[in-house]
């Protein structure tokens, strides 16, 4: 399985849509940060997404200290690092009063119709709940609002037209359309990723960008096909077909941490999602992610979350 794939699978998202608007000229939308939105999204979420799609039209969108950015139908704007953000018929029109996130969110989808009676545009917002270590690593070095446009190829059209059955059947009196939703959006969250990675941005740094990289992504590639390899530098600069030195450096340029660091992170993530999932004792899964004892396993555990694993997993099945 390839890094991306394993890492999605890891960080396991919850995604759901919660609005689907229809506005007209002049009109505004304020998106909260995420982290104040959270509460009221995805109870207990350690880290929320928040993504728009322009279905319909064009608009603006407002970020402090940056310009406004046109999109335009088929545009899908994903939210990385969680700012707070306005989505406008034009620039500086005022955002509405009185309407309380909780009340807006009390029934999802939401559909909103508001606005001047010009211009009509659709859109669709949603978000993906993760935990916060997988999602760092995940969405490190990605900018505050990253764009892609889905229209024109076979996948973003597919995506574009399930999302309109998907909202549909949301409305229909037959079960599972919730679910359908969720599912929509973690696919749509996943395809935004892939084509921002085939995306020609310049000289980039995060994991994606490492995945991407012909050196950093080979040992990337073999640290998620086998974490409980004891690897070292050196096997991994061959497995890249380079240098010892120039994989340390290139790794530490894209991702942020050293080769070993960062395996020693991926095993913590691993251990994390077996010792929340099921009830494997401590020897059978510091033996999976490449530890030979327990108790080595335990000290990088803490290391990494700040408790043991056992009582971790305790608090985290309390939570349930």
């Amino acid at each position: 399985m390839d890094a991306l794939s394993e890492t999605l699978r890891v960080v396991q998202l919850a995604g759901a849509i919660f609005i689907n608007a229809r506005f007209s000229a002049p009109w505004c939308y304020q998106s909260p940060a995420a982290d104040i939105a959270a509460p009221f999204l995805e109870p207990g979420a350690e880290r929320i997404i928040i993504f728009h799609v322009i279905t319909e039209g064009d608009c603006y969108v407002e970020m402090e200290d940056a310009p406004p950015m046109h999109v335009t139908a088929g545009d899908v704007l994903l939210f990385a690092q969680g700012d707070a953000h306005r989505m406008c018929s034009e620039p500086g029109v005022p955002a509405p009063t009185g309407a309380r996130l909780q009340e807006i969110l009390s029934r999802r989808p939401r559909k909103l119709i508001y606005g001047g009676g010009g211009t009509a545009t659709k859109l669709v917002c949603g978000y993906l709940a993760c935990d916060a270590r997988p999602a760092k690593m995940l969405l490190t070095g990605l900018p505050p609002v990253v764009r892609v446009n889905m229209l024109g190829s076979r996948t973003g059209d597919w995506l574009m037209d399930s999302l309109q059955y998907g909202l549909a059947e949301a409305r229909s009196p037959r079960p599972g359309g919730g679910a359908l939703l969720a599912k929509l959006a973690e696919v749509l969250f996943i395809e935004v990723l892939r084509e921002y990675m085939n995306e020609d941005h310049g000289e980039r740094t995060g994991w994606l960008a490492g995945v991407n990289d012909r050196v950093v992504g080979a040992a990337l590639k073999a640290l998620h096909e086998k974490p409980a390899h004891p690897w070292s530098v050196s096997e991994l600069a061959q497995v890249g077909c380079t240098s010892r030195s120039v994989l340390a450096e290139r790794f530490q340029q894209l991702v942020g941490s050293s080769p070993i660091q960062y395996l020693t992170q991926w095993r913590m993530l691993m251990a994390s999602k077996m010792l929340r999932e099921g009830s494997a004792p401590l020897t059978r899964i510091a033996e999976e992610v490449g530890y030979q004892t327990d108790s080595a396993f335990s000290r990088a555990f803490r290391r990494e979350f700040g408790v043991p694993p056992s009582s971790w997993r305790r608090s985290k099945a309390s939570h349930v």
